[in-house]
């Protein structure tokens, strides 16, 4: 779907839209950690947020961006979480608003802000305000790259795509970064997510369409089962694309939507493959649900479950940690109309584990994408869920990461 050729352009790839990404000093490592994304033309906004209750300060604050409807900007920095910094935290975060606002000549009230890395520590202002400043003076049409490099933390490497869609004859593009390694789990993840597209289209239901489009990506992800206190996706719609503006949910806006969910899915399945230390990508295919939620949560019992994780990254054909987890997902199955697949290899049905071929399941188990099939056989619902193993090195990160 993403075209090569478009892909690095992301959230530069919309008209009207430029990124930049610079260091500030705020990462250990010395990589760059200071991300600007900004439209001139002013945007319709909308974002989704942690449902943790202990928010990151930055979170609280684009909250209230949101809440007006518009926006401009996006500053955001990696190697700082800003989280659980009490009232100077706020206040740092107010400031990262407005030192980007005078820089850009707009409201500082129209900026986002954004932070991610370590938990309890208070922001290098000093090197936060260089930073913004610096990345303010780079901003190009080439600089989604390194705004999406500044904005990693344990990631092996940047997420980001790009692609367009006619609507009402008009070309509308899309572009896309985002972040997400660890402390990945429902809803959302240590992750953070800036799209950007020229689409016209009503701030009420970009808003409608990011959360539908949410709960089936960002959603649907687990890599380590823990939930982070600064997960933010925002999207900015700033019209440039001169299309007739979508107002109600009509064949227009359903183009919208399939293309927004889809780069979310895209960026989702990114991040999970990206897991820390993941050796292995599971999509678990959960089938035959009552409902989307029932499906989903059977999915999810079995993504976030160590003991299945860790069965895939020994590649142990261990079918009945994956039907421990179904059963005690809270979803009313039926064991003896359940059935498994591990790379269409059944596994388990009719209430037993069956025997299979070794060789088979040797060749699917040492693959680094592997497909779960889970089919309940209840409903005409289903979801799609995405994972990884959990190995030696997802410890070591986890073990030293403040050292």
């Amino acid at each position: 779907m993403f075209s090569e050729i478009h892909k690095n352009a992301g959230v530069a790839y919309p008209q009207g839209f430029s990124a930049a990404g610079v260091r500030a000093g705020i990462k250990k490592n010395g990589n760059l950690d200071v991300a600007v994304i900004y439209t001139e033309k002013e945007a319709a906004v909308a974002g989704v947020f942690t449902q943790n209750l202990v928010a990151a300060a930055p979170v609280h604050l684009s909250k209230i961006v949101v809440g007006t409807g518009t926006a401009h900007a996006v500053v955001a920095n990696a190697g700082c979480a800003n989280a659980c910094t009490g009232e100077q935290g706020i206040h740092d975060a107010e400031k990262m608003a407005i030192i980007a606002a005078k820089e850009l000549n707009c409201r500082s009230d129209d900026v986002i802000v954004a932070s991610t890395g370590l938990i309890g520590s208070y922001l290098p202002m000093d090197k936060m305000e260089k930073g913004i400043k610096d990345a303010v003076k780079e901003l190009s049409r080439e600089g989604a790259i390194n705004a999406a490099n500044a904005i990693i933390t344990t990631d092996t490497h940047a997420k980001i795509c790009a692609t367009e869609v006619k609507i009402g004859g008009k070309e509308v593009r899309f572009g896309a970064i985002a972040k997400g390694s660890g402390m990945i789990r429902p809803n959302m993840a240590t992750m953070l997510c800036f799209i950007t597209t020229d689409a016209d289209i009503d701030q009420k239901l970009l808003q409608n369409a990011l959360r539908d489009a949410n709960e089936v990506s960002f959603n649907c992800i687990s890599v380590d089962g823990d939930m982070s206190t600064n997960d933010s996706v925002v999207v900015l719609a700033n019209g440039a694309a001169g299309n007739k503006k979508i107002v109600t949910k009509d064949a227009d806006y359903e183009t919208f939507y399939q293309t927004l969910k889809n780069i979310c899915i895209e960026l989702a399945k990114n991040i999970a493959a990206d897991g820390e230390g993941a050796t292995k990508f599971l999509t678990i295919n959960v089938t035959g649900a009552n409902s989307f939620a029932d499906a989903k949560r059977v999915g999810m019992a079995v993504a976030n479950s160590p003991l299945v994780k860790t069965a895939f990254f020994g590649q142990d054909a261990n079918p009945g940690r994956t039907i421990c987890a179904v059963g005690y997902s809270g979803v009313k199955i039926l064991p003896e109309k359940t059935a498994i697949k591990f790379g269409g290899l059944t596994v388990y049905e009719k209430g037993l584990v069956t025997k299979f071929d070794e060789d088979a399941m040797k060749k699917i188990l040492a693959a680094h994408d592997i497909a779960v099939d889970i089919e309940l056989n209840l409903g005409n619902e289903s979801a799609t869920v995405y994972s990884c193993d959990l190995s030696f090195q997802y410890v070591k990160i986890n073990a030293d990461y403040t050292t």
